[in-house]
């Protein structure tokens, strides 16, 4: 925590040079120009073959209809009342920084995830910083809308974002994930500008009765174990048959897969609980709160209802989380580490203010006297000669 809050006190006391030292020491980028240029851009797109290109295409369309989708439920209204009219104003954030990592892989979805909601929604300006800046990545920010884009990451970019800087406009908002450094450096910039949420290493929790298939479960555990030495992938079942099943999967499938190195280690971690019976699961489910819950239940449709606690629901053994991570359509950036108690996943939503607008167009007697009667008692006597100003003109 005092390393970042060094490095942001440094970003923001002397911007360009101390995001350039960074860029340095962390990335071995010694560029002095951020900023990409159009010819960059363009050179990026002749890397990438065309089935890629093709690929990100399908997946923005995708994640752009679920965005519009959404963007029409949060509407502005107006309303009359005795006193006058109230109303709502739906008012799209003006300039946002997404943030894409570029640790173990590049990350195109999620430049597709944090970009296109922000597009949908209307945002003025969109910026992307990602460290090491693959061209896939580049690509898929460019195709998904981004205004600019900035070959800078880790807590620098975030400060730079925070806080502005002669290359790096100061955002209203930055979202988008990152590792427990750039988790922080959201945390500690929180207030100067608005975050999305802290989110931490990845986790899927599956639940599974008989009728679960152990292959496609260890498969899904594997693919969320490969995303990070410490991501979670637990499974919570009702049949010890089907927990042995995924033991024996789990080990067959690892000593094949490409990513071994870092998925062995995070599923040392991972769990298979046996449980009585479908309610211990709902209960240990909505208890754990994960990032992505997947059913494989013969009856799915009763028990979810009884799903309180999850970023996002994988119905059925053809949902596969992994799906959703690129092309379904709804946002693959989700609470982790229990946030799901509390909130839902990036959506159109986080790029929008919605405000209201009050105008008394006319004496109304009632109001008055509650209103001053209210400041009485909160002791605010300026409150309540206010409001009987308005009483009795």
């Amino acid at each position: 925590m005092d390393t970042i809050k060094e490095i942001l006190e440094k970003v923001r006391a002397n911007g360009d040079s101390a995001v350039l030292e960074y860029n340095i020491q962390f990335d071995k980028n010694p560029s002095p120009r951020f900023e990409l240029t159009k010819r960059q851009i363009k050179v990026a797109y002749k890397k990438i073959d065309k089935e890629t290109i093709k690929a990100l295409k399908y997946a923005a369309k995708n994640i752009r209809v679920f965005a519009k989708a959404q963007i029409k439920q949060i509407v502005p209204f107006k309303m009359k009342t005795s006193f006058g009219v109230l109303e709502q104003k739906v008012i799209p954030l003006s300039r946002v920084g997404c943030y894409v990592p570029g640790g173990n892989y590049p990350l195109p979805s999620t430049a597709l995830m944090t970009i296109i909601p922000a597009r949908v929604a209307g945002a003025k300006e969109i910026i992307i910083c990602s460290p090491k800046i693959n061209p896939v990545v580049i690509v898929a920010a460019d195709l998904a809308g981004a205004d600019r884009i900035f070959n800078i990451g880790g807590v620098q970019a975030i400060g730079a974002m925070a806080y502005g800087t002669k290359q790096v406009p100061q955002v209203d908002k930055i979202v988008g994930p990152g590792n427990k450094y750039v988790a922080e450096a959201k945390r500690q910039v929180f207030g100067t500008v608005g975050i999305d949420f802290i989110a931490g290493p990845s986790e899927v929790l599956i639940l599974a009765d008989k009728s679960g298939n152990p292959k496609l479960i260890a498969a899904d555990m594997l693919a969320q174990a490969e995303h990070d030495i410490n991501a979670k992938a637990n499974l919570i079942t009702t049949s010890k048959e089907i927990a042995d099943k995924v033991k024996i999967e789990l080990k067959k499938q690892l000593g094949t897969l490409e990513t071994k190195r870092i998925a062995e280690q995070s599923i040392r971690q991972s769990k298979i609980l046996v449980v009585k019976n479908i309610q211990e699961a709902i209960d240990l489910a909505n208890k754990f709160a994960p990032e992505h819950l997947e059913l494989q239940i013969e009856k799915p449709a009763k028990i979810i209802p009884k799903l309180t606690n999850y970023g996002s629901l994988f119905v059925g053994q053809l949902s596969a989380e992994s799906l959703g991570d690129y092309c379904l359509g709804p946002n693959h950036t989700l609470p982790t580490n229990g946030a799901a108690k509390y909130t839902g996943g990036l959506s159109v939503k986080d790029f929008v203010k919605v405000v209201t607008i009050q105008e008394v167009t006319k004496t109304n007697k009632k109001i008055c006297k509650v209103a001053a009667k209210l400041a009485e008692v909160e002791g605010l006597a300026g409150h309540k000669k206010s409001a009987e100003l308005r009483r009795k003109s």
